[in-house]
């Protein structure tokens, strides 16, 4: 797995010296990877003393995640042109200016650096940056970044660091045979005091009820295609209503489902509105998912994608069996 160098740390530090003032975002819909990624870089930029506003579309869904909120705006600090050209956009855990949401501001044109480890990411025109689809989240590269010019990271910060490696890497389910170099990173987390067993409890445990309920209603709606290595399961409009969208768990619908025989993919599609949908798609280590969600507006990591586009979830469940069809050969 590709390394931090000494160079790519120089780029980076060469593009906080040449600005004032910062903008740092992550995607919409912010998990524990973009959050612990977007404080890593807010610790890089308290350390050489400079200026930033946090930003992010929201919503905050996921349980683990809220406590981070009230750092964050959906709205940037008016800029003139004056500011603009001393002012820095850092995006982390995405490559792309239309996955950060519902920014209320120009982000357009501003001097852009990215950091990233999605499969599908790539730098945008005139964007400088460092993207790594080897590394299994984003705040493993944070971390790295962070040695590389300052050194140790302070206890509290290694925590929020590991539990952000901890949410992307499935607290290490995902990891391979190439993943010595994320190890020797988490045991260096440790040793600056991080606790994992706490960082599990804070990633596992609080879940609303209704989740649980929740969890019911998709295993049952849950059906399996191409010889049962495939499974597609689906929310309603009216399942939303009803559950509600706090403290999403989809990451145990996707374990449970995976982990029945044969199984080799799961898809689980939500009805946002009338008109749009979103999905998430999960595979066992042969079936690239990327590739697929990229085929319906989204993309992501080999093996753990999203999606987001118009149509009805009726309508989207061929289409998507289709093309996986082509993969697996059925």
């Amino acid at each position: 797995m590709r390394n931090v160098t000494d160079i790519d740390a120089a780029e980076l530090k060469q593009f906080i010296d040449a600005h004032d003032f910062f903008l740092i975002a992550g995607h919409k819909e912010p998990d524990g990877d973009c959050m612990a990624s977007c404080m890593g870089m807010k610790a890089i930029l308290e350390h050489y003393g400079k200026e930033f506003q946090l930003l992010s579309a929201g919503p905050f869904k996921r349980n683990e995640v809220k406590r981070f909120e009230s750092l964050f705006t959906s709205k940037m600090e008016f800029l003139d042109e004056q500011d603009r050209k001393r002012t820095g956009l850092i995006i982390v855990d995405c490559s792309e200016i239309n996955r950060l949401g519902e920014i209320d501001g120009d982000l357009k044109g501003l001097d852009t650096f990215i950091i990233d480890h999605h499969k599908t990411g790539e730098l945008m025109d005139n964007a400088k940056g460092y993207i790594n689809p080897e590394a299994p989240a984003c705040a493993f590269l944070i971390q790295l970044f962070y040695e590389k010019l300052i050194g140790e990271l302070p206890s509290e910060l290694a925590q929020i660091i590991f539990f952000g490696l901890c949410t992307d890497s499935g607290f290490f389910h995902f990891l391979g045979t190439d993943s010595g170099i994320v190890f020797e990173a988490a045991a260096r987390l440790v040793n600056y005091g991080v606790d994992p067993r706490k960082i599990y409890n804070e990633i596992n445990s609080g879940k609303p009820y209704s989740t649980r309920k929740l969890l019911g209603v998709l295993l049952e709606k849950a059906e399996r295609y191409l010889d049962g290595r495939l499974v597609i399961t689906y929310e309603t409009l009216e399942d939303t209503k009803k559950y509600g969208l706090e403290g999403r768990d989809s990451d145990a619908l996707y374990s449970l489902l995976l982990s029945a025989e044969n199984v080799e993919a799961v898809v689980f599609l939500r009805q946002d509105t009338i008109a749009t949908c979103t999905g998430g798609f999960r595979s066992q280590d042969k079936i690239d998912v990327s590739a697929i969600a990229a085929k319906f507006g989204g993309g992501g990591h080999k093996n753990a994608s999203g999606m987001s586009c118009d149509g009805k979830v009726e309508n989207l469940i061929p289409l998507i069996v289709k093309e996986f069809a082509k993969v697996v050969g059925k």
